[in-house]
């Protein structure tokens, strides 16, 4: 009950986005410009703040950073496994093979925010700083084979990839954020979760699907259920606790996220199956996100 009552606020925002996108005529083009500036400007800026304001002591972090990697490899190797399933349909796999793995970071900051405050969201930001770019390449990598891309080009035009490096540099310099650059970072990283999730429950589609449903069974069960299954081994076997403990259990369970739909639709796959498989994740996760969430609170 703790899970629910703790996600309520950022599902009923992901509910609200997918009332407004049906009940309101804003426009296709007044949602699409949203989502571009949230996944291009907003949630760069608020990547960048956390990890160039946290001091990074990567020894002490080793574990997150394992248990983290933990559970996406599970989900990278379980969603390879799906290629048999889509039947020599290398569109379809190619694109949907990232939802076993990729993350919501939106609500997985809002999550912990919420249970651990700062430190959560520090905490968090480090684990998505190092995980962005290992599901990216993944990501870009699968879809890159499909459509003659350049892996390496594509990795360079990521935002997330771009601003996590960043961050981790300025991290390493030991400098400071002057105040004005942080009030300006931190204004924007507050609009990135709640325009987020509004941008999430607008590009929930229910129709779209095509191609094997065994195949996107498969995957949902992957990401929701075997990769936080991974992650909380791996957590529980490195002796994590507290907050960090709390941060690979929130990550693990995430949904996946409306950038493989961006990423999929940019380099030329299947954006309406992924559309739908993103949009299957997030509403099942209204169930399975706090079944997981209350395992972690009663570690």
């Amino acid at each position: 009950m703790q899970g629910i009552l703790l996600l309520l606020p950022d599902f009923g925002l992901i509910l609200l986005g997918w009332a407004l996108y049906r009940l309101v005529d804003f426009g296709e083009n007044f949602w699409s410009g949203l989502e571009k500036l949230v996944y291009f400007v907003l949630f760069p800026a608020l990547l960048f703040k956390a990890l160039a304001s946290t001091r990074i002591d990567f020894a002490v972090a080793a574990p997150l950073f394992a248990s983290g990697a933990a559970a996406l490899g599970c989900g990278v190797v379980l969603g390879l496994l799906a290629a048999p399933l889509f039947k020599q349909q290398k569109t379809l796999f190619a694109s949907r093979f990232q939802c076993a793995f990729r993350f919501n970071s939106y609500l997985g900051l809002a999550v912990i925010g919420k249970l651990h405050g700062a430190a959560g969201i520090a905490a968090m930001g480090i684990l998505i700083g190092a995980m962005v770019p290992l599901a990216n390449m993944a990501s870009v990598w699968v879809l890159a084979r499909h459509g003659n891309l350049g892996v390496l080009r594509e990795m360079a035009r990521n935002p997330l990839v771009l601003a996590t490096l960043a961050g981790f540099a300025y991290s390493a310099s030991g400098l400071a954020l002057p105040d004005a650059l942080a009030q300006l970072l931190g204004r924007l990283g507050q609009a990135a979760i709640a325009l987020g999730l509004l941008a999430v429950g607008a590009a929930l589609k229910l129709r779209g699907a095509s191609g094997s449903h065994g195949a996107s069974c498969y995957l949902l069960a992957v990401k929701l259920l075997a990769v936080p299954a991974a992650g909380l081994l791996a957590a529980s076997s490195l002796g994590l606790s507290g907050v960090y403990f709390d941060t690979v259990i929130v990550f693990a369970a995430l949904p996946t996220a409306t950038s493989a739909y961006i990423l999929a639709v940019r380099m030329g796959g299947d954006g309406p199956g992924v559309a739908w498989l993103v949009s299957a994740n997030t509403l099942l996760a209204m169930l399975t996100l706090p079944v997981w969430l209350t395992v972690a609170l009663r570690h």
